[in-house]
């Protein structure tokens, strides 16, 4: 462990998925650059938890080091409840943790970063060869937008199960406006459905994380020092100049070190990773946000910013869950931990790199956009955003849409069965929150966050709509065998959309299930009661001009300071109509170029 005043050429705050990219392509570059990254979580390097894929859930467990899990205000949108959302806190971030669902992003989301909110060299012709460069996609071979000899590997996963198998079977048969496609996250089109792929190696059955592919490559790199279970308070300037940072041991990592402030220089750079809770929140201790803000908290101000810790986004979703044929291929055993299950698919990993253990339980989906008909069904609210930012933008799906072989709830008190989901989530909610401190010091008290969702009534019109599309293709599918209630709407009783157990699917041909008014308000209140977070936070150090209530440049420096600079998803001037997984590299790949180019690095 580092004492005091080492100094370094660049300072990561934050070692996640972003900060992974650019401290590795640097390295890699030039190996006598000395780069410190100083990460809130533990290593991850050849952990079976984080390179297994199908053991994902086990980071979402109440006593997690892995992920943090942020408590936000308490909603009157959500019914008065305190939704929590998780945020990977371990080397390679998100990236180690999430559900390993591949998704790229909409050509138009990038085209938007680049001319809706004045940010050049940002748009989807700039950064393609930058995704294409950071991935081996093994799906399918000759696609014109996929890479074929980056770090990160591409894949269908160790098997396709049977519940994803049913879901296609009957989507292009129940489902006429919509066809098949064979490449989902293409950037240009939407609207088919498709077998989904997976950032897993499709030869070993690993997880294919930045830690893994980018960092970890550089550990007998002398010259990058990696520390973990740390916590950046702020960053220290001369003037206005960046040229370090300051960082304190968390005692739960460090239980018999001292307890101080450890100061590094920076020679060259600082740069926050810390992710769309971390990156705002430093900036603000260190002196940087809304002066009337700061000062409440007892921050003295060196830039008044507003726009830190504004624009919070993310991607709300919901899990109705069904219950599943006795034969369905699901990962319940290996989430509930049964030994039989846990070691059949270990061995069959460990010998041929395939099977559930390779698998993240998603093998089919879709980017859905509705038809003129559905837009009118879906709500008032909805048809007015549809004409204002959907119409004329057809490659931008309004929900993702597919199942999850796995129960998305409390195993505890579930029954010993296999399950199946539907998941939905919102591509580009209306919604829009915040991230702040609420102390200058105390950098374990709790941040005033607020994600507002639901506030926006289009935002509920549209949930209302995707649970009722995926009931109607869930109950339709070979291995259903009845809704299980505790994760539905609670329906009037004598509701012909009253949910049932143990029962059979019914045909394709069937009548669609009829909601009455009363019905929509049950399924409203279950939004309110159920709705969740799918990890997708992003934008609260928005990349846009200072007037509009931006943070950074397009060159990612923080307005009025220098030698610093922010590269995460909290950049994201706008939302992406993707897991943000894929948007965390190329933001990495685009920031190591960057500062490559600055700094006189060749190679990168």
């Amino acid at each position: 462990m580092s004492t005091h005043n080492h100094e370094y050429d660049i300072i990561f705050a934050g070692g996640g998925t972003t900060a992974c990219v650019v401290a590795g392509r640097l390295a890699a570059a030039d190996p006598l650059l000395k780069i410190l990254v100083v990460e809130a979580g533990p290593h991850t390097q050849d952990d079976l938890a984080h390179i297994q894929p199908a053991r994902y859930i086990s980071h979402l467990q109440p006593d997690s080091k892995t992920v943090k899990f942020m408590v936000a205000q308490k909603s009157d949108a959500l019914g008065g409840r305190a939704i929590v959302v998780p945020t990977g806190q371990c080397i390679g971030g998100g990236s180690s943790v999430n559900f390993a669902m591949y998704t790229r992003a909409s050509a138009s989301d990038y085209d938007d970063w680049a001319t809706k909110y004045g940010n050049p060299g940002w748009s989807t012709q700039d950064l393609l060869p930058l995704l294409q460069k950071s991935e081996a996609y093994q799906a399918q071979p000759g696609l014109p937008t996929h890479g074929y000899s980056g770090p990160i590997k591409v894949s269908y996963g160790g098997k396709l199960t049977n519940v994803g198998n049913n879901f296609l079977e009957v989507a292009l048969v129940y489902d006429k406006s919509r066809s098949f496609i064979d490449d989902p996250s293409g950037l240009y089109s939407c609207n088919a459905y498709a077998r989904w792929p997976k950032w897993i190696n499709g030869q070993s059955g690993k997880r294919s994380d930045t830690a893994h592919h980018y960092l970890y490559t550089q550990s007998g790199n002398p010259n990058v020092e990696i520390v973990v279970g740390c916590l950046v308070k702020r960053v220290l300037f001369q003037g206005t100049r960046a040229v370090g940072i300051e960082y304190v041991r968390d005692p739960q990592y460090h239980p018999d070190s001292p307890n101080e402030v450890i100061t590094a220089n920076a020679k060259r750079l600082v740069v926050l990773s810390a992710g769309t809770f971390g990156s705002p929140a430093i900036l603000e201790r260190s002196g940087i946000g809304s002066s009337s803000m700061l000062e409440r908290c007892g921050v003295k101000p060196i830039v008044d910013l507003p726009g830190v810790g504004e624009n919070y986004q993310d991607h709300c979703a919901i899990f109705p869950d069904y219950f599943a044929s006795d034969k369905s291929d699901t990962l319940d055993g290996i989430v509930r931990g049964d030994s039989d299950e846990v070691n059949k698919w270990t061995s069959q990993w460990l010998e041929t790199g395939t099977g559930l253990m390779a698998h993240n339980g998603i093998d089919a989906g879709i980017k859905i956009r509705p038809t003129e008909e559905e837009v009118l069904t879906i709500g008032p609210a909805f048809a007015r955003k549809w004409k204002e930012f959907f119409v004329d933008a057809p490659d931008k799906p309004i929900l993702w849409l597919g199942p999850m072989a796995m129960l998305v709830g409390d195993y505890a008190t579930a029954p010993h069965r296999k399950f199946f989901n539907i998941l939905s989530y919102l591509q580009h909610p209306s919604a829009r929150g915040h991230v702040h401190i609420t102390s200058a010091h105390d950098i374990f008290a709790p941040l005033d966050f607020q994600p507002d969702y639901l506030a926006k009534r289009e935002d509920v019109e549209v949930f209302r709509w995707g649970y009722k599309k995926t009931r109607e293709l869930a109950r339709r599918m070979k291995c259903f065998r009845g809704e299980y209630a505790p994760y539905h709407p609670s329906f009037p009783e004598g509701s012909a959309a009253a949910c049932k157990a143990d029962i059979m699917p019914v045909a394709i041909d069937a009548p669609d299930i009829a909601y009455t008014e009363e019905d929509d308000r049950a399924i409203e209140r279950y939004l309110q009661q159920q709705l969740s977070t799918t990890w997708h936070s992003l934008g609260t150090c928005a990349m846009k001009p200072r007037v509009q209530g931006g943070v950074v440049d397009s060159r990612l420096n923080v307005y009025g300071v220098t030698n610093l600079k922010v590269a995460d998803v909290s950049i994201a001037p706008g939302n992406v109509a993707a897991n943000t997984y894929s948007t965390a590299l190329v933001i990495g790949e685009k920031a190591a170029v960057m500062i490559a180019e600055e700094l006189g690095i060749q190679g990168v």
